[in-house]
């Protein structure tokens, strides 16, 4: 069984509620009644009743549940919560108010407040509209020190990683995390491998240099990072630092890190900054007809995802099962 339809099952097994704050897009609305008819999970939409009901036309959402912030009898609630979490920042309970009928920022109440185990959004918001909301509101889950993010990628007839699946990270978040920050970037990287793909971690910390075949304050932080992220967590499967080629291909690994536990086997990829992350994900996707999920967040409290503003439907619909399955482990 392939990742997706793998993932799905799982979600349909242990049904949860994903909101989603993008009800005015009409992928949004064609995801959900996709999601309803698979029952991958229930769904809340946030936005205008009646502009909702015009886009869907006759797409079937009629099982979605629909909020519209601007007369939701929650908003004072929301309102009053926000500001107690943000006052010692500033926050009026005026721009408390008005903060509250931002479309993500009531999402991401709702699951911080129960009503959604989830959210997804991101088709027609940046990253950062995603993220921002739920570092202030949900904040980092207990134990994490960063936020993150990282891709699934699965890779066509492919015999490197999982049978051709990989964590990448961090591809979409961090710009130039520190040797600490990479380390949890790591950790957490296996965790969100072992959790989706249920499959033991691999973790390669990625550099232009393996075990030392390199000099340059770069390989420096990954080298760092690899230490500190054994000492951290010694039961992983992780090494560094590593080439990719090294990681991935037996041959070279024993040539090149001879010894290595991970070298040739490696399914997670940890990129030394965003620069490479990036560009490497996009290469894959595009070079060799790889399916990108993501990025998916990790790190957060409880799930919350961001999508490509360049998505379709089915990529809404991948994502939303990803994130039933991580709140079945939240």
């Amino acid at each position: 069984m392939d990742f997706l339809k793998s993932v799905i099952e799982r979600a349909k097994q242990n049904k949860k509620t994903i909101v989603l704050p993008e009800g005015n897009d009409l992928r949004t609305i064609q995801a959900t009644a996709m999601i309803l008819e698979k029952q991958i999970a229930n769904v809340v939409l946030v936005g205008d009743e009646k502009e909702i009901a015009m886009l869907a036309g006759n797409l079937d959402i009629s099982k979605a549940k629909i909020v519209n912030p601007l007369t939701s009898p929650k908003r004072e609630e929301y309102a009053n919560a926000f500001y107690e979490l943000r006052k010692a920042k500033g926050v009026t309970p005026e721009q408390a108010e008005k903060i509250m009928q931002d479309n993500v920022f009531y999402a991401v109440m709702m699951v911080k407040k129960g009503e959604a185990d989830g959210m997804v959004s991101g088709a027609a918001h940046s990253t950062a509209d995603t993220v921002r909301p739920a570092l202030q509101i949900i904040r980092t889950a207990p134990g994490a020190k960063i936020a993150s993010s990282f891709f699934v990628m699965v890779v066509p007839n492919c015999s490197y990683g999982q049978e051709g699946t990989f964590v990448f990270a961090d591809c979409g978040l961090n710009i130039n995390p520190d040797a600490e920050e990479l380390s949890e970037i790591a950790i957490a990287s296996a965790n969100s491998f072992k959790n989706l793909v249920q499959a033991e971690p691999k973790v390669a910390m990625l550099s232009f240099s393996s075990y030392g075949s390199g000099k340059d304050p770069l390989v420096d932080k990954v080298v760092e990072a690899t230490k500190l992220a054994k000492q951290k967590a010694p039961e992983l499967t992780l090494d560094g630092e590593l080439q990719a080629d090294a990681a991935l291909v037996a041959s070279i690994g024993q040539s090149k890190a001879k010894g290595s536990p991970v070298a040739g086997q490696a399914n997670v990829l940890v990129f030394p900054d965003l620069n490479c992350g990036n560009i490497a994900y996009k290469l894959i996707q595009r070079l060799a007809k790889a399916e990108a999920y993501g990025p998916i967040l990790q790190g957060i409290a409880k799930p919350v995802n961001d999508l490509s503003r360049g998505c379709c439907a089915e990529d809404i619909v991948g994502v939303v099962a990803i994130t039933a399955v991580q709140a079945q482990n939240s």
